[in-house]
């Protein structure tokens, strides 16, 4: 593969589109609209990996995919802009400092999509399957750690993520990049409230399972294989809500031998669903 060649001839000209705002032009000041006028995010895609797998997953309508000019060969933009071709996406060729002014994370890599949001499910819909695996995000507002937790969540076979619409983070770029494609095949839920999603979880037989690194009992010792499992995880400075606590059938922490009381919340999550996955088999 040749080095990326100079904006092609006939090639849309102009910025890439306004982060958030596929097809708009830069300027004003920026407003955050509520989670119920903007959903959970995801439209703005960036980093190669996320970028393939936006387009291997066909779940979601791409509208265009902006490629830096001039890069080092490489077979993953050769993948994309094959992929690209395929599903017929228009692939606009611009300089690096342009798409370094568009970007909002520091390591697009020289590839930024503009998708459709991603769309979610009821509750009911998590519960419609026949093992329920669920991970529920409660509070979680750091992006890199929800990117993490959701790149272990498709990793260890969660079949549904709930998160809420208020105080925690949205799918952002930041959080697409660090879950490297992940969002695209898990299913989504957001709920108003998480205390009243988990009583209907237990209601259903949904062995909520809350992590806390002072909880006495450990999580090795839970039965985790052989019911269905809801993980709950904090935010990271004040962890589980005093509400949120109360509702779960069990509170549990990680055993650790170290002088550090408590695991960053991506790592408890990544720990906590892979001892899911392993007493189920690692099977889905």
């Amino acid at each position: 593969m040749s080095p990326r060649p100079s904006p092609r001839r006939g090639a849309p000209k102009g910025r890439p589109p306004h982060p958030g705002r596929p097809g708009g032009a830069p300027g004003g000041p920026r407003r955050t609209p509520s989670r119920e006028k903007e959903g959970l995010g995801g439209e703005q895609v960036e980093g190669r990996h996320a970028v393939l797998e936006l387009l291997k997953a066909r779940r979601r309508q791409i509208q265009r995919i902006f490629v830096a000019d001039a890069q080092d060969p490489s077979d993953i933009l050769d993948a994309i802009e094959l992929e690209a071709q395929r599903q017929r996406v228009p692939v606009q060729v611009v300089s690096m400092a342009r798409l370094d002014r568009e970007a909002r994370t520091e390591g697009h890599q020289g590839v930024m999509a503009i998708a459709s949001r991603l769309q979610t499910v009821g509750l009911d819909t998590l519960l419609q399957h026949d093992h329920p695996f669920l991970l529920v995000c409660d509070g979680v507002t750091d992006p890199r750690n929800l990117g993490a937790m959701l790149r272990s969540a498709d990793g260890a076979g969660v079949t549904g993520v709930i998160v809420p619409r208020h105080r925690a983070a949205r799918i952002s770029p930041t959080v697409t990049k660090t879950a490297a494609g992940a969002i695209e095949y898990l299913t989504f839920c957001d709920v108003g409230g998480i205390p009243a999603a988990i009583d209907q979880l237990n209601k259903a037989g949904v062995l909520t399972v809350g992590l806390a690194g002072e909880a006495k009992e450990s999580i090795y010792d839970l039965d985790l294989g052989s019911v269905p499992v809801a993980l709950i995880v904090g935010g990271e400075e004040k962890g589980l809500a005093t509400l949120t606590r109360k509702r779960c059938a069990a509170m549990v922490s990680i055993p650790q031998l170290g002088k550090i009381s408590s695991l960053n919340a991506g790592v408890a999550v990544s720990v906590a669903a892979f001892e899911v996955a392993r007493q189920r088999g690692f099977k889905r």
